[in-house]
């Protein structure tokens, strides 16, 4: 039997291992994806610690490969496929729903209950040559022109940055402005989206010259050093009387959360993105902006993934990667975590 080279999980709380494994073979409601590229998750790195128990609760089985940001081309199609053609380049939806639930009616598929478990966190993701996708007609994305080995971080980092400015766009006027807090991967994409869907004047923050500089290259039209509640009278001086109308919070902890809810204006928005596991301690009685709207959520609806890759595909979006070999994918999350990376590591087999 034909073999392919994957990077799993192999057991629970053992750090994953690159080891070969059979190519999979699509059932009948099945397509075989073959991978072009990739995309690396601050998440994966969280994956190696899960123990048996909270595994079980989630769901998970070990072994499993690793990547939930996966793009490439049709390989195969199971027989009750139709529509889907052998070499169509496709991206794969990172969040994983069952269609079914109301939830999913309604177009809400990262709030649906079965999410828990998808490609590369409790099921075989994308690091590897091959992978299988249930349901294929309702979670591949078609590419158009965006080229499958940099499209894998548009299904995670980019529609999930997408979600967020789309929840914020209804409540930001052509005079606000709109914060972005940290200007890492997702920023990068949040950054771009402020600009291609609203008309407000985009500020980005974060502690990193390089970043800030990417920043301003992205579309940004001013930058900030900082990333806590000490950063809010430099901002309070740049913007002057311009109302901040929405603030996302790519960061997520105790100080991040804190200065978006003491920036958004009245009438405006807070989404919190950031996992960093920070709360929101102020009483909704004293200071919280009035008839504002504070929110958060993981992942993206099916409706962001479609929209960011028409945008990417007409050109209106800058897709950053830093490229590596499956072979050298320990070097990859090196770089991730100790944050060497430019753009969204991708790696391609």
């Amino acid at each position: 039997m034909a073999t392919m080279a994957a990077y799993r999980i192999l057991d629970w709380q053992r750090a994953p291992e690159l080891v070969d494994i059979s190519i999979p073979v699509p059932g009948a409601d099945q397509a075989r994806v073959r991978v072009a590229g990739c995309g690396l998750c601050h998440s994966d790195l969280s994956m190696a610690h899960v123990d048996a128990a909270m595994g079980d609760a989630m769901g998970w089985q070990v072994p499993f490969t690793l990547g939930h940001e996966t793009a490439g081309w049709i390989d195969a199609v199971g027989a009750n496929v139709s529509g889907l053609h052998e070499g169509d380049p496709v991206a794969v939806a990172s969040p994983s729903s069952c269609g079914a639930c109301r939830w999913c009616r309604r177009g809400l598929e990262n709030a649906c209950p079965n999410g828990l478990v998808g490609r590369g966190y409790g099921r075989d993701g994308g690091l590897a040559s091959y992978v299988l996708v249930d349901d294929p007609e309702r979670v591949l994305f078609r590419l158009g022109q965006v080229p499958p080995e940099i499209a894998g971080p548009l299904t995670d980092a980019g529609a999930t940055a997408h979600h967020a400015v789309r929840r914020v766009a209804p409540r930001v006027a052509p005079d606000g402005a709109v914060v972005v807090l940290g200007a890492g991967g997702m920023g990068a994409f949040a950054i771009q989206l402020v600009r291609a869907l609203t008309s407000a004047r985009v500020i980005a923050v974060d502690p990193s010259a390089d970043r800030r500089a990417l920043a301003l290259e992205l579309g940004a039209h001013d930058v900030v050093d900082g990333v806590d509640d000490d950063t809010r009278p430099g901002l309070r001086a740049l913007l002057g009387s311009d109302p901040v109308d929405a603030v996302i919070d790519l960061v997520g902890t105790d100080a991040t959360i804190l200065l978006g809810s003491r920036l958004v204006s009245p009438g405006g928005a807070l989404a919190v993105v950031g996992a960093a596991g920070g709360t929101l301690r102020r009483p909704w009685f004293s200071g919280l902006p009035r008839d504002a709207e504070v929110f958060t959520f993981q992942g993206s609806d099916l409706a962001d993934g479609h929209a960011l890759v028409a945008l990417a595909s007409e050109g209106r979006l800058r897709v950053d990667v830093d490229r590596y070999r499956l072979a050298d994918v320990e070097q990859a999350y090196a770089a991730l975590e100790t944050g060497a990376l430019r753009g969204r590591a991708v790696v391609a087999p």
